[in-house]
């Protein structure tokens, strides 16, 4: 399972009506080869396909393709904000590593 913060949801529902997204759009999370440590997370809005895995958190609909469900699963995202900046965390349970920067894993 994926789960938003209340304050993520809040500011994803935020972005999707300040950018005019439609509700058909889904957030899909993934995670893509990069980064110092092997992988990095994305997230973005985008239509959802047969075969992603589906999730509603909050009132948002998730999206996950196969392969980056393997490495989100049981992953919550918060939103943050703080003196360098403000942004979406992953905090997932199958990290094993991080990179200094904190942008990268490995799993």
């Amino acid at each position: 399972m994926l789960n938003l913060t209340e304050k993520a949801a809040e500011k994803v529902k935020e972005i999707r009506q300040a950018e005019g997204i439609e509700e058909a759009m889904a957030l899909r999370l993934r995670v893509v080869g990069g980064g110092c440590s092997g992988f990095a997370y994305d997230l973005y809005f985008d239509a959802p396909q047969d075969a992603d895995k589906k999730f509603d958190s909050r009132g948002v609909q998730l999206v996950v393709d196969q392969m980056s469900l393997m490495y989100l699963m049981g992953t919550e995202v918060d939103y943050v904000e703080g003196l360098h900046g403000a942004g979406f965390k992953f905090q997932n349970p199958n990290v094993k590593a991080t990179c200094g920067c904190g942008s990268s894993f490995s799993a």
